[in-house]
């Protein structure tokens, strides 16, 4: 092989894990039994991992009992609670795919995701924080039963409120459903044989892109998908039953439920999930009251996770490293980490929802250097390379785009065969291949460094711009806790670069100031020809985001341009 070429191979060491999730489940209850497998401090609930597989076959057995088989979907809308989980492992046990709903959507579009998935029962938050989702419930239950809107949909179990009319699709509470799992009609034996029909290679979960463009579609997650990447993950991480894990990400998310429970649930760990939606303040509650050893979330978690501490003097006692995702961590923010929180490593992890999700993440024993600039090596058993347009893979320190292949792969998206050839496809070799959309580059060591989407490549005079090198230049700023560029429509040139800003602390730097840092290292046409700072009048509190944390560009691309639009004067 040649080693010039941006063609990369993980190791073959540790082996595939070849069990369904009903093997890991009881498996894990056989070794952990009354360890403490997940803690939700919000809901003042703790599970051991016994109770996880007795309560998973309690779900399954409901399922059944009324009357769902093999391969019907179940879908939940909900923030990060326990039943949330319960829900999960009892859907896998039988082979019902579990669609994870972002918590969100609007009406409009939980009605589409569920209609698109076929999901013949759902189980729904009432509320999530303070926000009201009755009105989400109405939309699905109709006016009648079957609701011609969603022909498939059979039962909604509700995870709060009882108090609903009898029109439209049944509701249930969670109490009562799950006492259906408790029939004297629904045998051990009946449980059993929906279990063998599943195996590993089946579907367990249905998880939607993160619309950042475009509509979203259901990536299609096997067992072996989901239960191999928390078998690497977790080892990355160096977990084991010692380890307390505290996850603030979004169970609706592959970070939550994969990199977060499965990841700590495979090792044997604790995790705790503080609080339904990301709550701040009951994050570092719940690092210091369960002592945490790992924490995990994407940068602007750790930023607000950090004023929280400089404002109330809390410190962990534990915490050995962290997981990042979503973006990179600047130097400065890992030096703020390692002084505040005590975490001497943190990790980062790349991937996409169609890979499982992480496909390279950097090690323990990396530099800080490798830890701040890369997405780190492969995983096992998985491949990469960096071709340009016509396909042909470049040399190691070129940039073009990333694809990646091996177990991590998604089956497809649900139903939509032409969205799935669009970005799977084989090579000349027969080897299937996720074009992931994503620039990257590389290096001789093996190590990734993602320099952007190819779709917010700005283009300034016919000149290839990538968000990603400034964004990190901007972040290395003492004075600026977040970056996001975007292009901004220009006359002369067709796009200019344009910045949204938030500061750190208090005092703000002139745009002017901004201006001349990045030029220094970058060059004139790299430095923002606009900044927008957060807070200011038409620019927004915060980053516009996905559900999971994501910046939502095209969003900033809309406000940018319309605030550039308006005369000086109305500014």
């Amino acid at each position: 092989m040649d080693t010039n070429l941006a063609l990369v191979h993980g190791a073959k060491e540790p082996q595939l894990c070849l069990k369904t999730m009903r093997d890991l489940i009881d498996d894990q209850a056989a070794q952990y039994g009354d360890r403490p497998a997940v803690i939700f401090p919000w809901q003042s609930v703790r599970l051991s991992y016994r109770q996880l597989a007795d309560r998973s076959k309690v779900l399954a057995k409901a399922m059944l009992e009324m009357g769902l088989h093999h391969g019907d979907c179940v879908g939940i809308m909900a923030g990060n609670c326990y039943q949330y989980i319960e829900v999960f492992l009892g859907g896998a046990r039988i082979g019902c795919p579990v669609v994870v709903l972002n918590n969100t959507y609007t009406s409009a579009e939980l009605l589409n995701a569920v209609k698109s998935s076929s999901c013949k029962l759902i189980f729904h938050s009432t509320s999530i924080g303070s926000r009201n989702l009755m009105g989400h419930i109405d939309t699905l239950r109709g006016t009648q039963y079957p609701n011609p809107a969603l022909p498939e949909l059979r039962r909604i179990v509700s995870l709060g409120s009882e108090a609903f009319s009898d029109k439209g699709v049944e509701v249930q509470s969670y109490n009562k459903f799950t006492s259906n799992g408790l029939s004297v009609f629904m045998n051990n034996a009946t449980l059993e044989r929906a279990e063998r029909k599943v195996t590993r290679e089946d579907v367990v979960n249905l998880q939607f892109t993160s619309g950042t463009t475009g509509s979203p579609k259901a990536a299609m997650l096997t067992h072996s998908n989901l239960i191999n990447n928390a078998q690497f993950i977790g080892g990355a991480m160096q977990l084991t039953p010692d380890d307390v894990i505290c996850c603030p990400p979004p169970m609706f998310h592959c970070f939550g439920l994969v990199l977060g429970f499965l990841s700590s649930f495979y090792r044997g760990s604790s995790i705790v999930f503080p609080s339904d939606f990301f709550d701040v303040k009951k994050v570092v509650n719940a690092i210091i009251d369960e002592d945490a050893t790992v924490l995990l979330g994407v940068p602007t978690m750790y930023v607000a996770e950090l004023e929280v501490m400089a404002k109330t003097g809390q410190r962990p006692r534990r915490l050995r490293t962290g997981l990042a995702s979503g973006s990179s961590v600047s130097q400065n923010l890992m030096e703020q980490l390692r002084e505040t929180m005590g975490v001497e490593k943190m990790l980062i992890a790349y991937g996409m929802t169609e890979t499982s999700p992480v496909s390279f993440i950097t090690s323990l024993d990396d530099s800080d250097e490798k830890r701040t600039t890369t997405v780190g090596r492969l995983i096992p058993h998985t491949a990469a390379k960096v071709i340009d347009q016509k396909g042909t893979i470049l040399s190691r320190g070129q940039r073009g785009e990333l694809c990646t292949s091996g177990f991590v792969l998604q089956k497809g998206y649900w139903r939509n065969e032409a969205k799935t050839q669009e970005v799977m496809r084989r090579d000349e070799n027969g080897v299937l291949w996720m074009h992931t959309g994503d620039e990257a580059m590389i290096d001789a060591d093996g190590y990734a460094h993602i320099t952007g989407r190819i779709k917010d490549l700005i283009i300034r005079g016919g000149e290839n711009i990538f968000p990603r090198e400034i964004e990190e230049r901007l972040m290395s700023h003492p004075a600026i806790s977040e970056a996001s560029v975007v292009g901004i429509k220009d006359e002369r040139y067709g796009e200019v670069v344009g910045c949204f800003l938030k500061i750190s602390g208090e005092h703000r730097p002139t745009n002017r100031e901004i201006q001349q840092f990045v030029g220094e290292k970058l060059g004139r046409h790299k430095t923002p020809a606009h900044i927008f700072w957060l807070g200011d009048a038409g620019v927004g509190a915060d980053f516009p985001k996905t559900g999971s944390g994501k910046h939502q560009k095209h969003i900033m691309r809309d406000v940018g341009n319309r605030l550039i639009g308006i005369p000086k004067a109305k500014l």
